[in-house]
């Protein structure tokens, strides 16, 4: 019996100096410097078992870009343990399957598409090492039509079959998975619960789009539309519950914008450690006016994050533009986008 007992207090040793081992892993690891691959390259990074709270803190300086204003980074508590940001860089596809002129995701072929997501995620690596790029497919599950429609509600939602096969498409490249929402004369609290048990799962995130959320009754498209703090912070909430009852690691929501009355009451939205929060800059043009739009209506209203939407057609053709902006360009803005989604 004593023999027995001495192995079992042995165990219990060994157990406990491995657990203060890891602790000490975590808590004495290097700080990532300006081209340092190291962290890029560990996949595992934000599965660690103890939050590295170093860490957070020295990525969030490095994308505020020492930004003098004050504004940057957003002082808040730190995120639930498995957070997406600001430890990787997002890089995403959008679009959907039923129509070639809404993004890059549906306009071509699924492999020849996935290969060159994949191709633009090692351009975002290169560009800045102290971030790892990683791929997603942003899919619009429900779309602002032109016409009323089934309620005279001016929007029209994807069949399940098309969002699985989104999400099938993802699962051959470990990509993320972002929904995005165009509510029409519909509203939030009527078309999120329909995509749960997606958001149930682990790698699916959101994306809502104020523009085509019609306030006023108006047609989609005739107007730009608005989101007030009120139901980015209804979303926010509905969010961290399912983050909660099913012990995920935080969502990102992503949220588009390229104008100041698209979100309103900004110092309203309430952040919560379960959701990661992206104001996208979602417009369209030469260089100059994209970067101009990000500093009038993103880098003066800090939320959390802040991504950038590059537009493979809009950005070149329609404004005489050789190629769409490059990662370079995109990295000297203030505060750093962790989220780029291509159209």
């Amino acid at each position: 019996m004593n023999a027995i007992i001495h192995k079992l207090f042995f165990l219990i040793i060994v157990l406990w100096c491995l657990v203060l081992d890891s602790c000490s892993e975590v808590g004495n690891a290097k700080l990532p410097q300006q081209g340092d691959t190291t962290l890029a390259a560990n996949k595992s990074e934000v599965q660690r078992t103890v939050f590295d709270t170093t860490l957070y803190k020295t990525l969030l300086q490095h994308i505020s870009d020492s930004d003098k204003s004050g504004r940057w980074p957003v002082k808040d508590s730190f995120p639930l343990q498995g957070a997406v940001l600001p430890f990787n860089r997002i890089v995403a596809y959008y679009g959907n399957l039923y129509s070639k002129n809404m993004g890059i995701l549906g306009e071509l072929p699924k492999d020849t598409m996935l290969k060159k997501l994949q191709g633009e995620v090692q351009k975002w690596q290169k560009a800045d090492t102290m971030l790892h790029a990683i791929p997603a497919l942003h899919y619009i599950a429900v779309t602002a039509q032109g016409s009323p429609g089934a309620g005279n509600t001016y929007r029209l939602r994807m069949p399940f079959n098309q969002i699985d096969k989104v999400i099938s498409w993802a699962s051959e490249i470990n990509a993320l998975v972002f929904l995005d929402i165009q509510v029409g004369l519909s509203s939030i609290e009527k078309e999120l619960p329909l995509l749960e048990k997606y958001l149930n799962m682990p790698n699916v995130h959101l994306g809502i789009d104020p523009e085509f959320s019609m306030k006023t009754g108006k047609r989609p498209g005739s107007v730009i539309g608005t989101y007030d703090a009120a139901d980015i912070n209804y979303v926010i909430n509905y969010l961290a519950g399912i983050v909660r009852k099913n012990n995920l690691p935080p969502k990102v929501l992503v949220i588009h914008r390229f104008t100041q009355a698209m979100v309103t009451n900004y110092k309203q939205i309430k952040l919560n450690r379960a959701v990661q929060v992206v104001i996208n800059m979602d417009g369209w043009g030469y260089p100059a006016k994209k970067i101009n739009t990000y500093r009038q209506f993103i880098y003066p209203q800090p939320v959390q994050f802040t991504g950038f939407k590059i537009f493979y057609k809009n950005d070149t053709k329609k404004v005489g533009q050789a190629k769409e902006m490059q990662p370079e360009q995109v990295l000297k803005l203030t505060p750093r986008p962790v989220y780029i989604q291509y159209q």
